[in-house]
């Protein structure tokens, strides 16, 4: 019986040791798997930041170009910027004006839906007067917040170039927006 026994407290051991070796690496591999989830979680949430503000900056020949959605800065029919406008152009402008050497064109860009009578009643009685307010709008806000106003224009196309069909909501919705595009450096 002895010589029984004694195998067997010669392997617990042993046995303990790889039992707990199998721990071990199962909480790591739980402590990986969690860090895993949070990072998805976090690429989740910044992906469906950018997708909120449906902000696109393209890399155009010797420019570049940062578009807005009309929607995010401006109340339906209004070209006053909303807080969210705001601090979307502000985030932009602080990190443009302390080294600010590029010529900046605010365009600003309508569906082709008639102007309503309020607006018409404040004088606005096309799109592209409309998208004119709105430009300069933010041209102005950006000279607000510490662009030198003479790198900074403004200019309105109405209803012109619209990057998708004004025969749907979506579509009409994209092309309502404001495009800051920043030319090579100035010398």
């Amino acid at each position: 019986m002895i010589h029984r026994i004694r195998p067997i407290l010669v392997m617990a051991p042993l046995l303990a040791g790889i039992f707990l070796a199998g721990c071990a690496s199962e909480s790591k591999y739980d402590s990986l798997q969690a860090e895993n989830q949070a990072l998805r979680q976090q690429s989740d949430e910044q992906a469906a930041q950018i997708a909120a503000d449906m902000e696109q900056i393209g890399r155009l020949q010797g420019a570049i170009k940062y578009t807005v959605n009309s929607d995010l800065l401006f109340a339906s029919g209004g070209w006053e910027m909303s807080p969210q406008g705001k601090q979307i152009i502000t985030n932009m402008a602080t990190k443009l004006a302390p080294t600010q050497r590029n010529k900046i064109l605010v365009s600003g860009y309508t569906d082709n839906t008639a102007i309503g009578p309020a607006l018409q009643q404040q004088g606005v009685t096309s799109n592209q007067l409309l998208s004119q307010k709105r430009a300069d709008t933010v041209m102005q806000f950006l000279i607000s917040q510490g662009l030198n106003p003479s790198l900074v224009s403004a200019k309105g196309f109405g209803e012109a170039d619209p990057i998708a069909s004004n025969d749907t909501a979506q579509g009409r919705a994209q092309n309502r927006r404001v495009e800051l595009s920043l030319a090579n450096a100035v010398s």
